[in-house]
């Protein structure tokens, strides 16, 4: 996936801030409020977490996430 450098950033934040809260795999996910997100990541989730190629995914229908293919110190 090509991103241009404000995606890039904001996809990292997302990847720190699902780390922070240890959604690092299904049995783990949280919701966008237990990952504390502002604003402006929660309207950029949709976007990072519906793609198959995606790193954050959504497992379930409601609305929890986690990161894909965790490596930690990766991100």
């Amino acid at each position: 996936m090509i991103t241009s450098g404000i995606q890039y950033k904001m996809r990292q934040r997302l990847i720190r801030r699902f780390e922070k809260v240890g959604a690092i795999s299904k049995k783990t996910a949280v919701s966008f409020i237990d990952a504390e997100l502002d604003l402006q990541e929660q309207y950029w989730l949709p976007y990072f977490g519906g793609s198959f190629i995606a790193s954050i995914k959504q497992p379930t229908d409601d609305q929890l996430y986690y990161i894909k293919n965790y490596t930690a110190g990766t991100t």
